[in-house]
């Protein structure tokens, strides 16, 4: 299920009350200017500074999804 418009216009970052902007498949949000990563958990934003992914570490996830972890040689 989509996220609400509405929904997403009103939430801000928690630190740093910047815009959030919906990750692609829409399961979390990331604030630019933190850097990081609120995830969506069962259609639920998870707003908790302490719950927030590093972006790079979020990145790093998705791409192992979609090709597989890297396999040490």
């Amino acid at each position: 299920m989509a996220m609400n418009k509405e929904l997403l216009d009103i939430l801000a970052c928690p630190k740093c009350k910047s815009e959030l902007v919906l990750t692609q498949p829409e399961d979390g949000l990331i604030c630019h200017a933190c850097q990081v990563v609120y995830p969506i958990k069962e259609e639920i934003p998870i707003m908790l500074i302490e719950e927030a992914v590093p972006l790079v570490d979020w990145e790093a996830g998705a791409r192992e999804q979609k090709h597989g972890p890297k396999t040490a040689r």
